[in-house]
């Protein structure tokens, strides 16, 4: 049986979305693009990052203004969102606290100015029921040249 494959998304710039675009082809698989309200983050990124470190902080994470799909219908979720200080986005944070009681398996994929830190291990914290895969990180730079890196990860993947 083929794996059935969701990709969900957060891209506050516009590179996560052109990662998840690529990744979309590599597996086949459904794209979703999560969205938060008009106004949730301002247009500069130090700005974004201080909503988000308040957002962190009072525990009051921003609501998903779009509908999801029915994840029992899945085996393999790919979430992806950029890094704001080395942690996961708080949208991304917002869906992978909806992933309670999903078994398959879970895996990030993000975008970053060059220093993800300890994304990947903020990622798997988030994550209670799932099995969480090793992920896939670019810069913007990277995307040009991407596809035989998503390619291997892809393969290595399944």
């Amino acid at each position: 049986m083929a794996t059935r494959v969701l990709i969900v998304d957060y891209s506050w710039s516009g590179t996560t979305a052109k990662l998840a675009t690529m990744i979309q082809r590599v597996t086949g698989g459904t794209k979703v693009d999560l969205t938060v309200a008009a106004g949730t983050f301002p247009n500069d990124m130090y700005a974004t990052n201080d909503v988000a470190g308040e957002q962190l902080a009072s525990g009051k994470l921003p609501e998903l203004t779009n509908t999801l799909p029915d994840l029992t219908t899945v085996d393999v979720i790919l979430v992806g969102g950029p890094v704001w200080s080395a942690k996961v986005a708080t949208p991304v944070r917002t869906f992978l606290g909806q992933l309670q009681g999903f078994t398959g398996t879970v895996a990030p994929f993000y975008t970053d100015a060059g220093t993800p830190g300890t994304y990947e291990k903020d990622f798997a914290s988030l994550v209670t029921s799932a099995t969480v895969a090793r992920g896939v990180g670019m810069t913007a730079d990277d995307l040009a040249s991407a596809q035989d890196r998503l390619s291997t990860w892809w393969e290595n993947f399944k």
